[in-house]
Formats: C-alpha cells, structure tokens, sequence
C-alpha cells in the first residue's frame, strides 16, 4: 500500500465500504447517494482514488477490501509515530499523556498490552 492519508469524506466512504464489502457498484452507488447525496460520478471517482491508494479492489462489478479498516489504521498509525516521533512509542505515549493523567483502567489496559508484547 503506498502511503495515504484520508480525508473526512474519505474516511466515511472508506468506512461504508468496509462496513457493506463485498458489494456491488450498484449497492455503493446507492449507499453514498444516501449517505452524501452523491452522484454515480462521485462515487466512482473516489473508488479510483482508494483503489489506487490499495485500499479496496473493483473487479467485475464488485467492491471487496484489500486491507481491513484495522490494518490500514494501523499503518497509519505506525506512519505518524515514525514520522513525528522519530519511530519512538514511548516518546509518542508522553507527548499523548502529556496534558491529562491516564485512569487506572488505561494504566492497566497498556500494562496488559505490553505484557503481551512481551510473551510474543
């Protein structure tokens, strides 16, 4: 996948299609005309701009995904901390916690997290 950033409509419309896939162009047609109030111009247009970008796949009429909403928020989300925080998460979890104290859940919750990072 190269790299690719979405857009607030972007994003909706991604969400839609991971939502429905597979689909038919004629159903994701139908869905953004509900939800946007789109034309079938749009929607084709902004399918071409994700397929490109490797998230989802027309063939033969049909939409499918070819990564799933975790994964790609996932790389982008690996993406921004090497980019912003030179590839370091404990430098990415201070500037996150920075401003706010974490619950005792949250604490937990990573606690856990790293515990089984640490098991794989």
């Amino acid at each position: 996948m190269k790299e690719y950033r979405l857009g607030a409509l972007e994003s909706r419309f991604a969400d839609i299609v991971w939502e429905n896939a597979p689909l038919s162009t004629t159903q994701l047609v139908q869905l953004c005309e509900d939800e946007f109030n789109w034309k079938r111009t749009t929607t084709y247009t902004v399918l071409k701009r994700l397929s490109n970008g490797g998230l989802f796949k027309l063939e033969k009429g049909t939409v499918s995904a070819l990564m799933t909403r975790d994964e790609f928020y996932s790389k982008q989300s690996k993406h921004y901390v090497k980019e912003s925080f030179g590839g370091s998460l404990p430098a990415f979890l201070s500037a996150f916690t920075s401003n706010r104290k974490l619950t005792k859940d949250e604490v937990q919750e990573i606690k856990k997290m790293i515990g089984n990072f640490e098991e794989k």
